[in-house]
């Protein structure tokens, strides 16, 4: 038996690493971590109680209070949402709609992954389904026009990350229940980092192309102005459904989960409207939220388990207790949560990363005096870095199967745009005015 909580925290940390090299499924592994740190844990339990009851209890109250959320519900609404805007012919009308509107600017229709991936993914919230549909459609017709695909291969996996940042957000959505911060605040708070982040994007890819014409074709495609009034009737269906949305939202009209029932019924809709929905769609859609949706929620509620594990023997306590006697100031403490987040993502995926840190790490920076909205935004930013880092980094993944590049060659696209997200990350912490400003106004 082992009484001291930081030896057992490191214990349990070896357990779960082990559990996931071995490729067991990532909820189980939480839940099996668990146990054993109840089972090997000293309680000083009277011999009329038994431990196994003790993890039973803490077991079941932890899995129904995991899932027995409304706020999850908003989960596979908007997951099936982005499913359909996948499935059907409306994501390509997008990449039509914008063409006329971005080849006047310096990088011309290599302008197309960051303005799509950041329309996209506000109306799909997943980084996964964001650079997957637009990957497809961009890649091969922008390398057929001779820009490098290179840019376009790192444009895509930056701008990919854009479907955990701009709201509505899974992770988001993840990190509301598990820290009791409203998912409403955090899907306003994260517009600016947003916008910021993709405009990064932008100014570096005008940067190459006034630096480095070889990025160019030697033709530029020109359009008129008849083109771009034409190109609305793509670009309208899109907008009306990001202000479905997030307008319902934002003007108080609707809840994120009632917001994301509308967004299904819109995405229906528009993919009726423009008869690209067939019952096989709707069922290939419908599928694949299911299995999506039932992954996350089994690995949030193992991740439940585990904090209210954590928090029953002390762990989280002791291990705030020790980080505060390191007498680190906050900015340094925030560094490190970074470096630990930045290694993570080297060898988990986004959603793992939250739910298995934050029952420890955000007692600790609440405790060093930072807004748990504002961490919700950083730790966004964190996520998104997981995406393409090596060598788990979903994103990195996706690009490659659609591109049928090297993954040393799409690493070394990808680089310069990583270098912004950290970029971005170290202004929103030194000027959190950033993240505030949206949520304040809508307090007012």
């Amino acid at each position: 038996m082992i009484a001291d909580p930081l030896i057992l925290s490191m214990i349990l940390i070896a357990i779960l690493f082990v559990f996931l090299l071995s490729s067991l499924w990532i909820g189980v592994s939480l839940i099996l971590t668990g146990i054993i740190g109840m089972l090997i844990y000293d309680h000083n339990l009277p011999p009329v109680i038994s431990i196994y009851d003790k993890v039973g209890d803490l077991l079941a109250s932890s899995l129904y209070d995991a899932l027995n959320s409304w706020s999850l519900a908003a989960l596979p609404m908007f997951i099936l949402m982005g499913e359909i805007l996948y499935k059907s012919s409306i994501s390509t009308r997008l990449l039509n709609g914008l063409k006329p509107w971005l080849a006047f600017v310096p990088g011309g229709l290599l302008h197309v992954n960051v303005a799509a991936c950041s329309l996209f993914a506000a109306v799909s919230g997943s980084s996964a389904a964001t650079t997957a549909t637009v990957g497809k459609i961009t890649l091969e017709e922008l390398k057929n026009r001779g820009y490098s695909k290179t840019l376009a291969m790192g444009s895509l996996a930056g701008s990919g990350t854009l479907g955990f940042l701009i709201p509505p957000s899974l992770i988001m959505i993840i990190y509301g229940v598990l820290s009791d911060v409203s998912i409403g605040k955090l899907f306003v708070a994260g517009i600016l980092p947003g916008l910021l982040l993709a405009s990064l994007y932008s100014f570096y890819i005008m940067y190459k192309a006034k630096t480095d014409p070889s990025v160019l074709p030697e033709k530029e495609e020109k359009f008129t102005f008849k083109d771009r009034v034409n190109s609305l009737k793509d670009l309208a269906p899109i907008f009306s459904l990001i202000i479905l949305v997030l307008g319902s939202i934002y003007g108080g009209f609707a809840t994120p989960t009632e917001a994301a029932a509308l967004g299904v019924l819109g995405s229906f809709l528009l993919a009726a409207y423009f008869k690209a929905i067939s019952l096989d769609i709707l069922k290939t859609a419908l599928l694949n939220s299911v299995r999506t949706s039932v992954m996350i929620g089994f690995i949030i509620a193992g991740a439940v388990f585990l904090s209210q594990v954590i928090g029953f023997l002390g762990i989280a306590r002791a291990m705030s207790e020790f980080i505060i006697s390191l007498g680190l100031s906050p900015l340094m403490l925030i560094l490190l949560i970074g470096i630990m987040f930045i290694i993570l993502g080297m060898i988990l995926e986004a959603i793992s990363i939250v739910v298995m840190t934050l029952p420890i790490v955000l007692p600790i920076v609440i405790l060093a005096g930072f807004d748990p909205l504002w961490f919700g935004i950083f730790l966004v930013f964190m996520v998104e870095m997981a995406q393409i880092t090596p060598p788990v980094g979903f994103s990195l993944f996706v690009i490659q199967g659609i591109s049928n590049e090297k993954i040393q060659t799409i690493l070394k696209a990808t680089f310069p745009f990583f270098i912004l997200m950290i970029i971005t990350v170290v202004l929103i912490t030194l000027f959190p005015e950033i993240v505030f400003y949206l949520p304040e106004q809508m307090i007012k």
